[in-house]
């Protein structure tokens, strides 16, 4: 699709669940995905949320995959540590990012699918690192966030360090929020950091988790923990009242 901030051409790719032909009054909740091209972890994700779907250990979603253009732009905010500026010509574009999938991608797949209204997002990394300053900066837009091996030392790990106010403040309602890390020296301490913070004082209306794995590598972290994060998020349909029936 062509986007209008900033102009340039992105693939989206879409997974729809097992019947949704058939089913032409059923609506699905969506899954949107970072690093989502067919070169990048679109075809893992789908895949494992395709076995779940028919093994009955999740209810039918459909997956959203937002190919990169500019990765590094995209998912990091601004900065103040020229550190941070070394690893792209160009950083900290995550607010103009959420505000194209806010604006732009989101009604598009209303428009085109049946969408019923919830909605997560799923990232790891710096796409991690995006999912968890939406889940700070714009909690409403998705119902369940899963930050996989959050890069949180950017910008100094301030994510982290103004976590505590801003989740006293409130405003994020219900809400999911899964976090994970692997055997990572600048990740895990600041997740198990971020998972403190929440202990002490998260609000009413959220559930979270955070799954430390120091079993696994940060190249690894994704494919081997994402398929139960997936079926922990969107679990079976157990009566009338879930929230796909909306």
């Amino acid at each position: 699709m062509d986007t209008s901030v900033p102009k340039e051409t992105r693939r989206i790719n879409v997974y729809t669940p097992p019947g949704y032909d058939a089913a032409r009054g059923a609506r699905y909740p969506v899954l949107y995905m970072l690093d989502g091209g067919l070169q990048e972890d679109f075809p893992h994700v789908a895949s494992s949320v395709d076995a779940a779907i028919r093994a009955g250990e999740m209810r039918p979603v459909l997956v959203v995959g937002i190919e990169n253009t500019q990765r590094r732009r995209d998912m990091t905010g601004p900065t103040a540590f020229a550190e941070d500026r070394k690893i792209a010509s160009v950083v900290g574009g995550s607010a103009q990012f959420r505000a194209y999938i806010a604006a732009e991608l989101m009604p598009l797949i209303r428009k085109r699918y049946r969408t019923g209204d919830e909605t997560g997002i799923i990232g790891e990394s710096l796409a991690g690192l995006f999912v968890v300053e939406t889940f700070f900066k714009q909690p409403k837009l998705f119902d369940v966030y899963i930050a996989i091996s959050p890069s949180l030392w950017w910008n100094q790990d301030a994510l982290v360090q103004a976590a505590e106010p801003r989740l006293k403040a409130g405003g994020f309602g219900r809400r999911t929020l899964l976090l994970s890390s692997a055997n990572e020296d600048n990740i895990a301490p600041q997740t198990a950091r971020l998972a403190d913070a929440l202990r002490a004082v998260a609000p009413k209306g959220l559930t979270w988790r955070y799954d430390p794995r120091p079993d696994l590598q940060h190249s690894t972290i994704y494919r081997a923990l994402s398929p139960q994060l997936l079926r922990d998020a969107f679990p079976p349909e157990t009566g009338a009242g879930s929230r796909q029936a909306k």
